[in-house]
């Protein structure tokens, strides 16, 4: 395993389950494989209108949520929330952000998702 960086991933968005707009982070989840580390990244995506647009991406497997599938995810900051499901989605890792974690509840995962955001944010606010 790695996360060798700039990595890039593409793929066509696939839906999951829609945990992530549950929780208030819609994401778009692409039906790629990689060797790259599991865990957080911040980098940029590309996908409809959207050009070298700032995003959280999850790469691994959401046990918290019981699911079993390890898979790759884009959370695009300030995208409109709807279905984009077929569209091509290209994704830039810039920075890996910390990895992959259990959490004991929503509540924990929720509380690091929104950490992860304003540590994202403020990454993005300093990039030339």
């Amino acid at each position: 395993m790695s996360h060798k960086l700039p990595a890039y991933l593409s793929g066509r968005v696939t839906p999951y389950k829609g945990n992530g707009r549950k929780l208030g982070y819609p994401t778009a989840n692409i039906d790629t494989t990689t060797n790259l580390d599991d865990g957080v990244y911040f980098g940029y995506a590309e996908m409809s209108d959207y050009r070298h647009w700032p995003a959280l991406i999850f790469i691994g497997t959401p046990t918290t949520l019981g699911d079993k599938d390890r898979r790759v995810e884009a959370y695009l900051f300030d995208a409109i929330d709807k279905d984009y499901y077929g569209e091509k989605l290209e994704l830039k890792l810039v920075s890996y952000h910390r990895p992959n974690q259990t959490f004991e509840s929503i509540d924990a995962l929720l509380q690091v998702m929104h950490q992860d955001e304003k540590i994202a944010r403020g990454w993005f606010a300093r990039q030339p």
